[in-house]
């Protein structure tokens, strides 16, 4: 009997802390990215509007982009490089 309400008391732990966890944090993706650096090659990803990339890097020598990761960028709206004609 003993035995049984060790193994309930363990199964009602186990289950409390199963509900009392925290949720799983979020990975939010800002759309707009900065790269800078010696060789452009610092990118930081956190930036929810242009200007707020664009007075990050000013003076840094950097340049801002979209996130391709963005759930919202949609590459079909980049504009394609138009080839002269022959």
């Amino acid at each position: 009997m003993r035995r049984l309400w060790c193994g309930l008391f363990g199964f009602a732990v186990l289950a409390a802390s199963l509900l009392l966890a925290a949720p799983a944090s979020y990975a939010a993706e800002y759309p707009w990215c900065a790269q800078y650096g010696s060789d452009n090659d610092v990118t930081n990803c956190g930036f929810t509007t242009l200007e707020q990339c664009r007075s990050t890097i000013s003076g840094n020598g950097g340049f801002c982009i979209r996130n391709p990761f963005h759930p919202d960028w949609d590459q079909s709206k980049v504009s394609k490089p138009k080839h002269a004609q022959r």
